[in-house]
């Protein structure tokens, strides 16, 4: 695994990840460019995460079954073309179908951190796996702050046709550049599929960490869904450009990737794992109570995405701990209820902010994280 294919991988998984994120600054315009309420317009985050969720089921576990630089590129091609279809959407129904379409093919980072894991020394994994996923992490963050500008300055249909050709030309770039992998099982698709169950049945550790890491996002997506309409009332009155800036400060907590990966080679990943958890709680006490004044939404922001990326890298590095021959397989399963939690935390955002605004939102996403906590400290 040489230092070069480390970074392009980070890079490449920021950016194939960044196509899920680049609605959420764009919410507004598109419910006044459909006519619709705020409400209607949550339904295309929370669809583009179902798609992602049943993506990661169904295509995922084909890592240990087919060559993987094959699956990775063919992927992209179709999160390509599902891109172009959101961007000559006629309405908000046929939007949020091809933003199912984005989520379900959007896959390929979640093959490539197996593949990575796989041709890494055990003993650098922590370090690999988390300089790959402070790559993911910037691009989710990168993905709010550019679609808020290009929404701003042209439309929300530009930064879907961006999207599109910036994922080809991806694809043709790690078409070059990956190694070719062997696949590591043969067997039927039906059988890998059934295989599943008895991974989540036997294996209590995924389970933990499955519910950590979902009920965690759970909250971090009920923010970021919900964050523009906030922006948009008194005392902000800010447009997309703006709130996609917020992006950007959730670097600083990103950037602390490679930190988390280190950390929980030396240490247990459960109890880094648990801090995250607790650090993201922190960030909504903070939003409830400072969450009309400035300051105290960038305090708040870059303390909720270094949780959720402590977590997460945490999480990630038990994972990998299990046996390497279902890796892709575990990984599947764990970003699958990952981002079911998101799914979930969307639309429970989007239906707290109409009933209690961001009081509610915020209510709404402690509750998750108190049940994130709560599996945590039993595991400890």
């Amino acid at each position: 695994m040489r230092p070069y294919l480390v970074w392009l991988l980070a890079i490449a998984c920021g950016t194939t990840v960044a196509n899920l994120y680049y609605n959420q600054p764009l919410l507004a315009l598109i419910a006044r460019n459909f006519q619709v309420t705020d409400q209607a317009a949550g339904f295309i985050p929370m669809a583009t995460q179902v798609g992602y969720a049943l993506g990661i089921l169904l295509f995922v576990p084909l890592g240990d079954l087919l060559e993987r630089r094959k699956l990775i590129v063919t992927m992209l091609g179709l999160t390509a073309l599902a891109l172009g279809l959101a961007a000559i959407s006629l309405n908000l129904t046929s939007l949020t179908i091809a933003s199912f379409a984005i989520g379900m093919s959007t896959i390929a980072s979640h093959v490539m951190i197996p593949f990575a894991a796989q041709l890494t020394d055990p003993k650098e994994r922590g370090r690999v796996i988390g300089t790959i996923m402070g790559g993911l992490l910037i691009g989710i963050l990168a993905a709010r702050v550019v679609s808020g500008f290009i929404g701003a300055a042209l439309d929300w249909r530009a930064m879907y046709w961006i999207a599109s050709g910036l994922t080809l030309a991806l694809a043709v770039l790690l078409w070059r550049v990956l190694p070719q992998s062997q696949p590591a099982l043969h067997l039927s698709y039906a059988k890998l599929m059934q295989s599943l169950f008895h991974i989540v049945r036997e294996q209590p550790v995924l389970r933990d960490v499955a519910a950590i890491g979902a009920l965690s996002f759970g909250a971090f997506s009920a923010f970021w869904s919900t964050l523009v309409f906030l922006l948009e009332q008194p005392p902000y009155h800010y447009g997309s450009a703006l709130t996609g800036l917020f992006g950007l400060v959730g670097i600083v907590g990103a950037a602390a990737a490679p930190v988390v990966g280190r950390m929980a080679d030396r240490k247990s990943p459960k109890l880094t794992a648990t801090i995250g958890v607790i650090i993201t709680t922190l960030s909504f006490v903070l939003f409830w109570v400072w969450g009309h004044v400035l300051w105290g939404l960038i305090v708040g922001v870059i303390l909720l995405d270094l949780g959720v990326q402590t977590t997460q890298i945490s999480n990630q590095a038990q994972v990998y701990s299990l046996p390497e021959d279902i890796h892709s397989r575990l990984n599947a399963l764990y970003i699958m209820f990952y981002f079911v939690g998101g799914a979930i935390g969307s639309l429970l955002g989007a239906y707290s902010w109409s009933y209690g605004q961001w009081q509610g939102v915020c209510a709404v996403s402690l509750l998750l994280l108190t049940g994130a906590l709560a599996v945590s400290w039993k595991g400890q």
